[in-house]
């Protein structure tokens, strides 16, 4: 009952599908012809009426219903509810004919899993195959009306060889009320055990194969039954028929020609016979007809499944695979190839074009890639390359990578901090400058802001002390511990972080720790040195009542050990800067000054800040904390 065009659209050339226009059998014009002309009927005689039977003012309010209809038809969402609904079907249809139960792997795995030549194991291998088949015949009996016209009672299966009369008996004894489709799969796996006792079939693997591959029969025997059973949800049949149908009957009166003497708009002509509705009919309707086709494939339709057929060749094969065919092997001899270790099979004259096809390696095979684009590039390379050309500052990156790769103070340096600390502690008599204070002889004008800074990127916290940094203008000097040297332009800056970047790299590869620990200790000495000669500027100036009213209120002291603060102090009129470092935690603690680079000859930090001439500019970044004000 399948319509197969298969062969007549192989190659494709000039109208291949339009050959298939005439065909008839499972054609469109066969299913829809009827609905078609009943269609067409009543447009012409709701036409006819209009034209002669309708007096004046009936044909003006006919006309202006048409109008109606016309306008608000439109409405209705055909191509979306008709194109999801087809698109369910097709795929449900194509589902139940890969859930048809086919006998082939379960033939193959029984005629080489048991074993035996004589009348028994013979008569095993054909009556569990037997009971195989008997089961796709019962539940396609149950969904297919052919197959249940060819076999309508079970003596029509009795008679059909598929069951014997005891085997029916011993059926019709087993009272249950569902379909018992299953029944003979029972018995076939019955016989397997009984084979496995006998010896017949050698192992339990071979058991569990063949016990498996009747499982995946059962289990398409029983999708099939329940594809029977769940069908698309009523519903949305009903919407989809509704719309469809409820689409063309208000076309039936607002598709008519009006008269062109009334002036209507898009009424200017008067064909008497509606062409492109006609088309619209032909291919909405068509395509729910598609639907109604494919939504049970098991019926008598054109392109309904040939289940009959398949119920013949399935049981044919099966039979002629384990029983003519059990131990029936052709004699080996060597093939015509043997000596041969590049076989190629010859070509007639019709295909003889292939070979002057290439063989197809790849869609890369052919690629050419430039030579300087071949070169395998450093990653450390790259990642540098990254940084300088972000869009972000390089002094930032910089100092980002200088904070991550310096040592812990606890760790290293923690002993020579200690010792700083003690000599700090006996220069200093007052509490140590924690906080940022205002330059400004006059209070009245301005006041020291100091807030919470903004959070850095992740690198700045890691194995870092919280510092606090502002820059203002240099009237009260401190004792420089860190010169900041900035360039005056873009070039003279990135020329400084390579050398930097460059030295850098050369101490982190210093892998000799003692080495290392006594050049600390060495810069810390020197720098305990530079703080003991002006140890007169290290006294904090007294401060007014409103200066430490506002410190007090504003400034939250930090409460993580070892924790340090820069201030930069801007000459007003100079590109040097001068970072002093303080405590920032207990006034009475003194924390030891941050040791100066390993760089040698001109004193500069690895951080370089860009210069700013506003004179009375307040900036702080706080390390470790969470916000930033400024």
């Amino acid at each position: 009952m399948t319509v197969t065009y298969t062969a007549r659209v192989a190659n494709a050339r000039f109208c291949g599908f339009s050959k298939l226009l005439l065909a008839w059998k499972g054609s469109i014009y066969k299913v829809l012809y009827k609905e078609f002309l009943a269609f067409f009927a009543m447009y012409t005689a709701i036409s006819i009426t209009y034209r002669f039977f309708l007096y004046d003012d009936q044909k003006r309010y006919f006309e202006k219903l048409a109008i109606y209809c016309n306008h608000y038809a439109s409405l209705i969402p055909m191509s979306f509810v008709l194109g999801f609904y087809v698109t369910l079907v097709v795929n449900r249809w194509w589902s139940q004919y890969t859930s048809i139960p086919l006998p082939d792997r379960l033939m193959c795995v029984l005629s080489g899993g048991l074993q035996g030549s004589d009348e028994r194991g013979r008569l095993l291998r054909r009556t569990m195959m037997r009971y195989a088949s008997l089961s796709a015949l019962l539940i396609l009996r149950s969904v297919s009306t052919a197959v249940f016209k060819r076999f309508p009672t079970m003596d029509h299966v009795v008679e059909a060889g598929f069951m014997s009369r005891e085997e029916r008996k011993k059926f019709e004894s087993l009272h249950s009320p569902y379909n018992k489709f299953w029944i003979p799969c029972v018995w076939f796996t019955n016989l397997a055990a009984v084979a496995r006792c006998e010896g017949r079939i050698k192992d339990d693997h071979t058991l569990t194969l063949l016990l498996e591959e009747l499982n995946g029969f059962r289990g398409k025997c029983s999708m099939l039954f329940h594809y029977d059973m769940i069908s698309v949800p009523l519903v949305y049949t009903q919407v989809v028929t509704l719309a469809v149908y409820s689409f063309f009957l208000v076309c039936l009166i607002g598709r008519q020609f009006l008269d062109p003497n009334q002036g209507y708009p898009g009424h200017d002509l008067d064909l008497y016979v509606p062409i492109f509705t006609l088309l619209q009919f032909f291919f909405y309707a068509g395509w729910l007809k598609v639907a109604e086709q494919l939504i049970n494939p098991f019926g008598e339709d054109d392109d309904d499944f040939e289940t009959n057929w398949l119920i013949d060749r399935n049981f044919q094969v099966s039979m002629m695979a384990v029983d003519e065919m059990y131990g029936d092997l052709p004699m080996m001899e060597r093939d015509r190839y043997w000596n041969d270790s590049n076989p190629r099979p010859p070509y007639t004259a019709a295909t003889l074009f292939v070979l002057r096809k290439p063989s197809f390696q790849g869609s890369t095979f052919d690629m050419a890639i430039p030579k300087e684009e071949m070169h395998f590039q450093p990653l450390e390379d790259i990642a540098e390359n990254m940084e300088e050309s972000g869009s972000y500052h390089p002094n930032m990156a910089l100092f980002n990578r200088l904070l991550n790769a310096a040592p812990s103070p606890t760790g290293l340096m923690g002993g020579a901090l200690r010792r700083t600390s003690a000599q700090l502690q006996r220069l200093h008599h007052s509490p140590s400058i924690d906080q940022c204070t205002s330059d400004d002889d006059d209070d009245d004008d301005e006041s020291v802001k100091i807030g919470k800074g903004g959070s850095l990127p992740s690198g700045l916290g890691q194995d870092t002390q919280s510092t606090v940094c502002s820059v203002r203008d240099e009237k009260g000097l401190r004792t420089p511990l860190l010169e900041v040297q900035f360039g005056a332009n873009t070039e003279r800056q990135r020329h400084s972080i390579f050398n930097e970047k460059k030295e850098m790299s050369e101490v982190e590869e210093k892998s000799d720790e003692e080495l290392y620990i006594r050049e600390e200790r060495e810069e810390v000495e020197s720098t305990v040195g530079e703080i003991q000669a002006p140890s007169s500027r290290l006294l904090r100036p007294p401060q007014s009542s409103r200066e430490t009213s506002t410190r007090s209120a504003s400034a939250t002291p930090f409460t993580s050990r070892h924790r340090s603060a820069f201030t930069f102090h801007p000459a007003a009129d100079s590109s040097l800067e001068h970072c002093s470092s303080q405590p920032a935690i207990n006034h009475n603690r003194a924390v030891p000054t941050i040791p100066k680079p390993p760089l040698g000859g001109n004193k500069k930090s690895f951080l370089t800040v860009p210069s700013h001439n506003e004179p009375q500019r307040f900036r702080s970044v706080s390390m470790g904390s969470e916000l930033t004000g400024s």
